[in-house]
């Protein structure tokens, strides 16, 4: 098929496929130029309905286009037209622009990075102190209501899974760590 040598205004799908077959064929740079200036105006257009500023959908409609060129082997006039394929192409560029600007910018001053400072040596010192004491205090319950109390506090198990590897009813091990609870208040100087 011969193409015109002037940049197509209005043309069918089918001519627009047989001339994306063609480019495919021949890499011929000419008949990708009629292409690009037929369908890159088009697509910014498109971009710009779709909310992307006149410098974005530009530069978006560019890089759909150079994608056009790279992969125009892969398009087959069976499965869809040129247009559907060179619109799908656009379609997923402006997905991944909006997934990039939804994510966030990495701020390497946020406080949330920041590393946790050192403890104080007063700090450090009552932290030892209330480990021992409460290490104290756990031997002094019954075996079976220290296990349920480091499952639960140490190890940040729920109830549901204590009462599954232990194999006991939930309402045992709630009624365990009660009696625990109640037993380690006053030995840890808490008030119920």
């Amino acid at each position: 098929m011969t193409f015109p040598a002037i940049p197509i205004t209005n043309a069918s799908p089918n001519e627009m496929s047989a001339l994306l077959v063609a480019i495919a064929i021949q890499h011929d740079k000419q008949m990708f130029v009629r292409l690009f200036v037929y369908y890159a105006p088009r697509v910014k257009a498109y971009l710009m309905r779709q909310g992307v500023d006149a410098a974005g959908a530009e530069e978006l409609a560019q890089e759909a286009m150079l994608i056009v060129w790279r992969r125009c082997e892969t398009f087959d006039p069976e499965k869809a037209s040129a247009s559907t394929w060179i619109y799908t192409i656009v379609r997923n560029l402006r997905i991944d622009a909006l997934r990039k600007q939804r994510r966030p910018m990495f701020d390497a001053g946020d406080p949330a990075l920041a590393p946790t400072p050192p403890l104080r040596p007063d700090e450090f010192l009552l932290g030892e102190q209330r480990e021992r004491r409460v290490r104290e205090a756990l031997a002094q319950l019954p075996a079976e209501q220290a296990t349920v109390v480091r499952l639960s506090f140490f190890e940040d198990k729920p109830h549901g899974e204590i009462a599954a590897a232990l194999s006991l009813p939930l309402g045992t091990v709630k009624s365990r760590l009660r009696l625990a609870m109640r037993r380690l208040a006053p030995q840890l100087g808490e008030t119920e």
